[in-house]
């Protein structure tokens, strides 16, 4: 495993535990951003859940599951994947770069825990 890999999978999980811990407080800002693209209230604590196993999934990988942070990785790309593809449609883009930011740290965790696996 690369320093980079442990540096990135590092800040994804702290990126994505803050704020899946930010969902489920209902901070100002997370509930501004889900009416702003359409997502039901009801939704966030199944999607800060998400963002969490996600979380709790890279960090698993990093001591010693590789292949559950691996699966972690993935899921988190496709989950970051919805995220932008919902602001695209709603045409949000003044914060776009959040959700950008957590699938750019959820494709390096994932190319560089694929980079570092033996074939």
């Amino acid at each position: 495993m690369s320093t980079a890999h442990v540096v990135v999978t590092v800040l994804a999980i702290l990126a994505n535990a803050a704020v899946a811990i930010a969902d489920l407080a209902r901070a100002d800002f997370v509930l501004a951003n889900s009416a702003e693209v359409h997502v039901p209230l009801s939704w966030v604590p199944a999607l800060s859940a998400l963002k969490a196993a996600g979380a709790v999934g890279l960090l698993l990988g990093l001591v010693g599951a590789p292949a559950v942070g691996t699966a972690a990785a993935a899921g988190l790309v496709v989950f970051f994947v919805g995220a932008v593809g919902v602001h695209v449609r709603h045409r949000v883009w003044h914060n776009i770069a959040a959700p950008g930011t957590f699938l750019a740290l959820s494709v390096a965790c994932l190319v560089l825990g694929l980079a570092g696996q033996p074939a």
